[in-house]
């Protein structure tokens, strides 16, 4: 560098070198939001950072007052100076507004930048192209600004094309001009500055997917529940209803009488299941143990199979009961599509459930039922067993222990 433009760029703290140490420490704070974190409360307009961050930007250009200081000083013919400080605030309000527009949903960080955000970037590097013959050397305390807003605001790609170019250009100015040499501290902030840049913006992009992926997987995990809800209530009453169709048909002509109380009751049953099925979506329905004793006791009837209950539902605690009498439920309808037993019993003691049957025993390979009763014991810390029943008897033994 010129003799001049040292003077205007000196060693001591209050350096425009300085000011460019504490414009990279204060460029990182420009980072926009992450793209998932805020897009729902920026979509209402209600977001505070996407109202009120611009802030942030506004808090750090004060570190271009060594800029100021430069033009102030500056010996460059009085049109240049003039030309330098207009192009200083116009790269004090694209920098601002750039930021605005940024948060607010121009793009960065993972989002495709909007055409506005490309034109505010190639004006802010105009801005400063000419404002390099009043500035001289203090010129370099812009580019943390054009690097941040390229790392934050534009894409990956030109995160590095900035980067790299910031870098060169320093070093350039640095091992090149006469006196760059005092300018050593400015080549490392820009170095470093790169390096919080790339590793920042890696980590917002990084939480952004993630938080993207969560929110994928807790949807089709609220899929699945409602699919084995609807399934568990669904199989559970088609199967009574079948049964009691069945039921029906055989009664007509032997007695119409109990005919008509079984028609009466397929019609509730289809009622109840509506009703649980829109509920079930709506994640509002809930089944209590009792309830589920009195419909499995009903639904065994139908089908001329004894229900033995030993113990009180009261014997599980709340939570308990309610993982108890969705495994009931399936425990019921396997029962009464593939069993061919003739008794049930059911075991209620505190922290455990058994439901047993005298039928064919377990099948060979797993069905959505069995599949569906062992998450649900998961989900509620349980140990789920299914095998065959005890002492050597034929049927099916299903457990639950917490």
């Amino acid at each position: 560098m010129t003799q001049h433009s040292r003077r205007e760029v000196p060693g001591d703290p209050g350096t425009s070198r300085d000011a460019t140490r504490a414009a990279a420490l204060g460029a990182p704070p420009a980072a926009w939001s992450a793209p998932g974190a805020r897009s729902a409360r920026r979509s209402t307009g209600r977001d505070p950072w996407a109202r009120f961050g611009w802030m942030m930007a506004a808090i750090w250009l004060v570190f271009l007052i060594y800029p100021v200081i430069t033009l102030l000083r500056s010996e460059a013919p009085p049109t240049w100076v003039i030309v330098g400080w207009l192009a200083l605030v116009t790269f004090v309000v694209l920098y601002v507004t750039g930021f605005i527009h940024g948060m607010r949903g121009g793009g960065g960080l993972g989002r495709p930048p909007s055409r506005r955000q490309w034109i505010t970037f190639a004006a802010l590097i105009g801005c400063v192209l000419i404002s390099i013959p009043a500035e001289g050397g203090s010129a370099l305390s812009f580019l943390p600004f054009l690097m941040s807003f390229a790392s934050y605001g534009l894409t990956r790609l030109w995160h590095w094309i900035t980067t790299v170019a910031a870098v060169v250009i320093t070093a350039l100015c640095v091992f090149l001009i006469p006196g760059g040499l005092d300018n050593l501290s400015v080549l490392a902030i820009v170095v470093l500055l790169g390096v919080v840049n790339t590793v920042s913006t890696w980590l917002i992009i990084r939480s952004a997917e993630a938080e993207h992926l969560g929110l994928e997987l807790a949807t089709s995990e609220g899929r699945e529940a409602v699919a084995r809800d609807v399934h568990d209530l669904i199989g559970h009453s088609l199967t009574v209803v079948g049964l009691k169709a069945q039921l029906v048909r055989r009664l007509m002509d032997s007695d119409p009488e109990r005919a008509k109380t079984e028609l009466a009751d397929i019609e509730r049953l289809t009622a109840e299941a509506i009703a649980g099925v829109r509920s079930s979506v709506a994640g509002a329905r809930v089944t209590t143990l009792v309830e589920q004793l009195a419909s499995s006791r009903d639904s065994f009837g139908a089908a001329d199979i004894t229900l033995q209950i030993d113990g009180e539902p009261g014997s599980l605690s709340p939570v308990q009961a309610l993982t108890a009498s969705w495994i009931l439920r399936e425990a019921t309808t396997n029962v009464l599509r593939h069993s061919q037993a003739r008794t049930v019993r059911v075991v209620l003691a505190p922290g455990r459930m058994i439901v047993e049957d005298d039928g064919t025993g377990v099948r060979a390979v797993e069905g959505n039922g069995i599949h569906g009763m062992r998450e649900r014991a998961e989900a509620a810390g349980a140990a789920f067993m299914i095998g065959a029943a005890h002492a050597g008897a034929s049927g099916t033994r299903v457990e639950v222990t917490w």
